[in-house]
């Protein structure tokens, strides 16, 4: 440890003590930035793996199948979007343990919306997709994490994307339009692409007024549902352009 009543430089090193304090906290701040941004990974892979586990097993049950012709299918579609609710309105009330519960909880009901692309796609073109989603998604993510550029300007842009795609996919309901269906999965990955990238810096940026914190928990669940609907939507519009049908 430096002295600090001491203002000669350190034997050996020729810097002075304030520099050497100023190094070992910037050392210190990466050093759990970098543990936070993977745990926040972390999370969020975990999520994902156990959102494909639940849905391929669900759909080689025969469940999903049995389930998808009843009105129960409502119930399994949206509550993936309450759960969503409930972590991002919950947050500054619900304890880290509550929300770890229900960012798992909301996994796995996840994982039995998801089924039904098993029903449609063949396993190869999921699996491609999967991975190309995967390849796409880190370089979004680490472009985010290293970029000097600001990427905030962004962000309303993206939002109000995201609510005509919405907006799109509803009139589409009652359309039927293939080209409409078509234009909406391409902009939907461009969207969630750009998603990718400002939600990793938001998140990168979030933990210098977050660290030493009691909401640092907390902050590394919403980070992890965050980049975790980036990857799934973007899978999902990819998949359904490219994706082979059985």
């Amino acid at each position: 440890m430096a002295n600090w009543n001491d203002p000669q430089p350190r034997a050996g090193f020729g810097a002075s003590p304030s520099l050497d304090g100023r190094t070992a906290g910037r050392t210190a701040y990466d050093t759990g930035l970098r543990r936070h941004m993977l745990s926040i990974y972390n999370y969020m892979a975990s999520g994902v793996l156990l959102s494909g586990i639940v849905a391929l097993l669900f759909a080689q049950s025969g469940y999903a199948a049995a389930v998808m012709t009843t009105p129960l299918r409502w119930v399994i579609m949206l509550a993936p979007l309450g759960f969503v609710f409930a972590i991002s309105g919950g947050a500054a009330r619900f304890s880290e343990g509550t929300l770890k519960v229900l960012y798992w909880s909301f996994a796995a009901v996840m994982g039995l919306s998801l089924s039904t692309i098993f029903l449609v796609f063949t396993a190869t073109s999921i699996a491609t997709t999967f991975f190309a989603t995967a390849a796409a998604f880190a370089g979004l993510s680490l472009y985010g994490y290293t970029t000097k550029k600001d990427l905030s300007g962004f962000g309303t842009f993206l939002i109000m994307g995201l609510v005509g795609i919405l907006i799109a996919t509803l009139v589409n309901i009652f359309v039927g339009s293939s080209v409409l269906q078509l234009v909406i999965s391409i902009l939907g990955v461009l969207i969630f692409a750009g998603l990718t990238a400002y939600d990793t810096q938001m998140l990168k940026n979030q933990y210098a007024q977050l660290r030493g914190t009691d909401f640092v928990g907390k902050a590394v669940v919403l980070g992890a549902l965050s980049l975790y609907l980036d990857f799934i939507n973007m899978f999902q519009f990819l998949l359904s352009f490219l994706g082979q049908r059985d």
